[in-house]
């Protein structure tokens, strides 16, 4: 399995550090409009870079096991993905999807979900 891979650092100070874990975020990313990977970038910087970070760009999901959204609203097209923390700052991005309607999709959830266990399974392997 791939190692996390990390955020690419911009011209700020981090506060919290950002990988993607294995591909699901990148493949995702690769998908998208070149306007909608330069408004990922810059909210993952203000993710990254600020310690306040606002609702509208990172909301955690109630009824989750600590599984975050990172919001991200191009026109009228709307994307997520989802992430989750681990050792206090360190931030580690799953899977994305364009969101078609106002609920979150369950299968997305249920499948951030699975790759967060599946991480943390890994984690406590390396030990």
């Amino acid at each position: 399995m791939p190692d996390l891979i990390p955020f690419k650092r911009m011209n700020k100070e981090f506060i919290r550090e950002i990988f993607y874990y294995e591909n699901h975020y990148l493949d995702f990313f690769a998908t998208l409009r070149p306007e909608v990977q330069k408004k990922f970038n810059y909210t993952l910087q203000l993710i990254a870079t600020i310690d306040r970070i606002p609702e509208k760009y990172f909301k955690y999901m109630i009824n989750s096991s600590g599984i975050y959204e990172i919001r991200v609203e191009v026109g009228s097209n709307i994307y997520r993905v989802f992430s989750f923390f681990d050792k206090g700052n360190l931030i580690i991005l799953v899977n994305g999807f364009q969101k078609k309607t106002q609920k979150t999709p369950q299968k997305e959830l249920e499948l951030a979900e699975h790759l967060k266990k599946q991480y943390y399974n890994e984690q406590k392997n390396k030990k």
